[in-house]
């Protein structure tokens, strides 16, 4: 039943912080050598300009040129391209998506930002993956660190963390345009035009639609799930002077889905970003991002969603005595969720408006410069569910030559109580079967991580990332009456342990050739505490996944991409372990044209990732066309 509830249920400006390697832009990324990979610029792991090489953290970027030659066709496709993230497809929209175990469509242990923005549901401290939309051709990098990134980001940045940034508007003048069509994305299409006002202001206008046929059932039926949805929005730049920039950014959106048994689903909802940054010298820089965004959701029979998000955000960047770098930030977020209740099940009360205040700092000091780094902070935060959190972290970083490093790090994270965990009951009147607890904390997460990156040669990257996670306070479902079935009420009645490896490979056969692969094994381990009645004991991840990319450069400017990968099995779910493959065609007749023809899922005519037997859905193999053009 707890399952049932739960599955039923402008960008910041380009300050220092965030502004994209220059190097990095998606006609460059064919031509850089690894060793220049390897110096791709990432900001997510200390918010601020960092090499990929040298940062300390278990963290893996997905450029813009690997989203274009895997075919992908929506966000969670993209993130299959990251080894270090368990991504698995439930039906048509739905997806399960987490980083280091407990992996759920509910999963509430991963933050994802979109260039700054927050997207996150309060009712299960998640993502609505089906709403998350973006553009892929205006994605310039996806960086993915796996381990706990609340010290700077904040709490449900447990086990990992998701930041996706678009281009800078500069990098997208002209007209860009796409579409195509298949057997599952049976149509899709759309458009971006970007230009200037003046020498300093820049924009760009984006609109998308497609439609998805439904996925299948263990029998072969058609299991009512297709849905379609379309998509807008802008985004402005302005370079004030030398030292000030704004930004100004907006989405909206809305779609429909089939359910079985009852009316459409519909979603709707946009988004406000507003930025500014200002350098006040070469070691000293500030910036301020605001942003409103608003969602709406109703699942007819279930319940809706009317959700609210205003969220401001500061952040000042200084290096001190040249071996102090320090960032240290204060934030404000304010929601307002209102649920439309049912029969089936209920949030009480069914209005609520939620706060939170963080400040964090981080100080990373050069003990040798360009050799040893250490790496101190914390972030404290304030919720009205359970006060004030800290968040601390301790990381070194050695580089004992040029081309490796070897990291370290201790980690304390939070998932705080979502709406699930406190206001949650079903049915939607009383006798109630399903209550959430009143005096739930939050889960508890102590972190160990050690690693290493290097270049072995000229032509071969290899990272290798191990951790030991302890967890305390885990969600449990505890009888209110033993021995008696129900009512059952959340609890904090389970404590955990995982641990494990994530090893990735990049090597470059020759100029024309690529391979990367990546081999990620982990084991999830819960346990009832003392007075708990909780069985659960086994997880809904897989022990060891494996994968294996190619990318050929083919004459006559043809490009050839297939991308394998294996997942065990999923022994709670009964999964059966699985091995999928995708390939991609290309040819670019012109400079401006290219058209290319996909199969994703092709070893199998349908297979299942996720879920329990009784509510299984299965993915069938499909076959795109694709055609894009600009200029």
């Amino acid at each position: 039943m707890l399952g049932l509830g739960l599955v039923l249920l402008a960008p910041p400006p380009r300050s220092l912080a965030q502004q994209p390697d220059t190097a990095a832009s998606p006609g460059a990324l064919k031509k850089l050598t690894l060793e220049q990979l390897m110096n791709l610029e990432v900001t997510s792991v200390s918010r601020r300009p960092e090499k990929l090489s040298q940062a300390a953290s278990a963290i893996q970027v997905i450029t813009q040129d690997d989203i274009r030659r895997s075919g992908a066709t929506s966000l969670p496709e993209a993130l299959r391209l990251a080894s270090n993230l368990e991504v698995a497809q439930v039906d048509s929209r739905q997806w399960a998506i987490s980083a280091r175990g407990f992996n759920s469509t509910t999963a509430n242990k991963l933050l994802v930002l979109i260039d700054g923005r927050t997207v996150y549901t309060p009712l299960y401290s998640g993502v609505f993956w089906d709403v998350q939309d973006v553009p892929l051709w205006d994605i310039d990098r996806i960086e993915i660190i796996s381990g706990p990134g609340a010290t700077l980001w904040g709490a449900n940045a447990v086990n990992g963390v998701i930041n996706i940034i678009t281009k800078p508007v500069p990098d997208t003048r002209g007209l860009y345009a796409a579409g195509g069509g298949g057997t599952e994305l049976q149509g899709f299409g759309g458009a971006r035009y970007g230009g200037a006002m003046s020498s300093n202001v820049h924009y760009r206008v984006y609109g998308k639609a497609f439609t998805r046929d439904r996925t299948a059932l263990p029998d072969g039926r058609g299991a009512r799930d297709d849905w379609h949805t379309a998509q807008g929005g802008f985004r402005l730049d302005w370079d004030a002077s030398e030292v000030n920039q704004l930004a100004l950014q907006g989405d909206l959106y809305g779609g429909k889905i089939a359910q079985p048994s009852a009316s459409d689903i519909a979603v709707s909802g946009g988004n406000m970003v507003g930025g500014w940054s200002h350098v006040f010298s070469a070691t000293s820089e500030a910036r301020l991002q605001l942003y409103y965004d608003r969602t709406h959701r109703d699942i007819p029979g279930t319940f809706a969603e009317g959700l609210d998000t205003y969220d401001v955000d500061f952040q000042h960047r200084s290096v001190l005595a040249r071996r102090h770098d320090v960032v240290w930030g204060l934030g404000y977020r304010l929601i307002n969720d209102r649920v439309g209740n049912t029969a089936v099940l209920a949030f009480l009360p069914s209005h609520v408006r939620r706060k939170w205040f963080t400040g964090f700092v981080q100080d990373e000091i050069a003990l040798i410069p360009d050799r040893l780094h250490v790496i101190l902070g914390t972030k404290v935060e304030h919720n009205d569910y359970t006060g004030f959190e800290v968040q601390p972290s301790g990381r070194v970083s050695w580089t004992p030559a040029r081309g490796g490093a070897l990291w370290a790090a201790v980690s304390r994270a939070v998932r705080t109580p979502s709406r699930i965990d406190r206001e949650l009951f079903a049915p939607g009147q009383p006798p109630y079967f399903l209550e959430g607890g009143p005096n739930f904390r939050s889960e508890e997460l102590l972190a160990y991580e050690l690693g290493y990156r290097v270049q072995a040669q000229d032509r071969l990257r290899v990272s290798l990332a191990t951790f030991y996670n302890r967890y305390d306070n885990l969600r449990s479902v505890e009888m209110v009456n033993p021995p008696a079935a129900s009512p059952i009420i959340l609890a904090n009645g389970l404590k955990g342990k995982s641990y494990g490896a994530e090893l990735t490979a990049d090597y470059r056969l020759t100029d024309a050739w690529r391979l990367r692969g990546g081999y990620t094994e982990i084991r999830v381990r819960t346990a009832a505490k003392p007075g708990s009645t909780d069985t659960t004991r086994a997880s809904s991840d897989p022990d060891r996944q494996l994968s294996l990319r190619s990318s050929l450069d083919l004459p006559a400017q043809l490009q050839l991409d297939a991308d394998a990968r294996y997942v065990s099995e999923i022994k709670n779910q009964q999964i059966p372990a699985y091995g999928e493959l995708d390939l991609r065609v290309a040819w670019q007749p012109v400079a401006t044209l290219e058209l290319s023809l996909v199969g994703q899922s092709l070893l199998h005519r349908r297979h299942a990732e996720f879920g329990a037997p009784a509510s299984r859905h299965e993915i069938e193999r499909g076959v795109y066309g694709r055609v894009e053009w600009h200029f």
